[in-house]
């Protein structure tokens, strides 16, 4: 049976962790079917945290190494949804 996952994460200060979100996200990015970030944005206002939404694709090893690297950062949440087809 096929397997939909779905990663959530909280990134904390966006400024902080940015190069080490960003660098995994390049890593793993034939994994990444699908990517929507979300902050709060204003004329006078950028927000320091944030979420990311990763539509995952491949291999189910594959998207246990991209959740554990996640995982290895701090200032990150990282929660995840497992669907099945």
């Amino acid at each position: 049976m096929k397997e939909i996952w779905i990663l959530g994460i909280h990134i904390t200060d966006r400024v902080k962790e940015v190069a080490d979100v960003q660098s995994i996200l390049t890593k793993f990015g034939c994994a990444i079917k699908t990517r929507l970030g979300l902050h709060e944005v204003k004329d006078d206002f950028c927000a320091r945290s944030g979420l990311i939404i990763l539509e995952l694709t491949g291999s189910r090893d594959e998207f246990v190494k991209l959740e554990n690297a996640l995982l290895g950062v701090e200032g990150l949440e990282v929660r995840k949804m497992v669907f099945e087809e």
